[in-house]
């Protein structure tokens, strides 16, 4: 699966994308924020208390609840503002 990372995020994570293996029972953008949480302390830190953030799956909006799998790209971005 490939994962991007914008603004705030991207900075926390220390990149822009990645690439991993999901385990078999990952099958939800909820279950992949778990999973990375898990992985790393710095995911822990972004995804606490950030309701804010939002994802994508294939580059459409995406619900927690949403499947997903390897062959996906999950993106997690910042709230964006208009000026």
């Amino acid at each position: 699966m490939k994962i991007l990372y914008f603004s705030w995020i991207k900075d926390k994570v220390g990149t822009s994308e990645e690439i991993i293996e999901l385990e078999k029972d990952v099958n939800t953008v909820e279950k992949l924020i778990s999973f990375l949480k898990n992985k790393e302390d710095k995911y822990q830190i972004i995804f606490k208390g950030n309701k804010d953030i939002r994802y994508s799956v294939n580059m459409k909006n995406a619900k927690l609840q949403d499947a997903i799998n390897n062959e996906d790209e999950v993106a997690f971005f910042p709230p964006m503002t208009g000026g």
